[in-house]
């Protein structure tokens, strides 16, 4: 059979016939790290693979336990189990399980008052999408359950993969009639991720991170809307707590909630729709709901700490299934007493000088390394230096 395993991209001649989870064995991946696909279509642990069988392995989510498993609501044949849950989904009542989370967590967000929601029917929501499974997901989900939400895509200037994740959100959009704003960083910042890296002296993610985070309020503001939502998951949070616990970073802590709030002038409410929700499952949505995503990951991630704990966790997982959710989970119950909430409540934000944005100096972290990199790009192309 030819196996075709994703990120990285790579093709092996295996002898069949074998169930997946002799595949898998034999490859040496976790099942529930990855998806397993026959044909273009989900199959789960027991399945049987035939000597010419055409097989594609993704990262990050479920092929499932041994057995021939059957959905938990329905019980006919499941796609996708999910040892956390204790159960399995056919396609159509997997799509049931995405919203049904997504909509828990939209209704009953932690740490948050009574009957307060992440956000309302009548409320216009701007979705930041990247062309992954997680964010076109959730963009996905959200209109079919009635939400009034447009998209927005940041080009970072990281070359084809860049241009690969532009052209699958503009064909998401265009093929759903959706608005779609495109925000070129090059553009409109004068600097792309890799160019600006290099110019601040700071790493690809950090420059990243701090663009987008701008990008995302200032198109907010700007058109009027009410709540950015973005595509973080069960795995990306329970990752950036356990960072943030290791390191004992206490305003982080205060900060690490799935609603932030706007607090002051020119800010927008942001929200984390997808916290109760792995990439397993978001990537199993995206397959039966025929959305296409991009499957690599940003060849700029490599030595990214958050990845490093996310594969640390996975280990974990798959000894006690449920322990991310636990940990995060856990964490929001007791968020209250296990951090200081003066912590947050001391920041004071002003409008920055130079774009009139939320700061809490004179200009902004957004301003201050703009102009670094600008000053610094001209001198190193001088020198013959110019990042790309």
């Amino acid at each position: 059979m030819r196996v075709r395993l994703r990120n990285p991209d790579r093709l092996l001649e295996m002898a069949g016939p074998l169930t997946v989870a002799d595949l898998l064995d034999r490859l040496d991946l976790l099942p529930h790290t990855v998806l397993v696909l026959s044909d273009r279509e989900l199959v789960t642990a027991g399945h049987e693979l035939a000597d010419d069988a055409e097989v594609e392995i993704r990262p990050v989510m479920s092929g499932g336990a041994s057995g021939a498993p059957t959905c938990a609501v329905c019980r006919a044949p499941a796609v996708l189990e999910e040892r956390r849950h204790r159960a399995a989904w056919c396609a159509t009542h997997l799509v049931d399980h995405v919203h049904n989370q997504i909509r828990k967590a939209i209704d009953h967000p932690p740490s948050g008052a009574p009957g307060e929601r992440m956000c309302s029917y009548d409320q216009r929501l701007l979705v930041a999408v990247s062309g992954g499974k997680d964010s076109l997901a959730l963009w996905d989900a959200l209109v079919a359950m009635g939400y009034r939400v447009d998209g927005l895509y940041v080009g970072l200037g990281i070359g084809g993969y860049s241009a690969r994740s532009q052209d699958i959100c503009e064909r998401f959009a265009t093929e759903r009639a959706l608005r779609l704003h495109v925000v070129d960083l090059a553009e409109t910042y004068g600097y792309s991720t890799p160019s600006g890296a290099g110019a601040a002296g700071r790493t690809a993610c950090g420059v990243c991170g701090l663009s987008k985070r701008y990008a995302f309020n200032r198109v907010a503001v700007d058109h009027g809307y009410d709540v950015v939502v973005t595509g973080h998951n069960l795995d990306d949070e329970a990752a950036t707590l356990l960072g943030n616990v290791l390191r004992w970073q206490e305003g982080f802590l205060a900060r690490q909630r799935p609603v932030l709030p706007a607090t002051g002038r020119n800010q927008v409410r942001k929200i984390k729709p997808l916290y109760r929700l792995s990439e397993r499952e978001t990537a199993a949505y995206c397959v039966v709901r025929g959305i296409d995503y991009v499957v690599e990951e940003c060849p700029l991630v490599d030595g990214n700490t958050g990845t490093e704990l996310k594969e640390v966790f996975d280990l974990l997982e798959h000894a006690s299934p449920g322990l991310k959710a636990q940990f995060l989970f856990g964490f929001y119950e007791r968020q209250d007493r296990l951090v200081d909430a003066s912590v947050e409540e001391t920041v004071v934000l002003a409008d920055c000088g130079r774009c009139g944005m939320p700061t809490t100096g004179e200009v902004c972290a957004f301003c201050r390394q703009q102009e670094r990199i600008l000053a610094a790009l001209p001198v190193l192309a001088a020198a013959g230096r110019e990042p790309r």
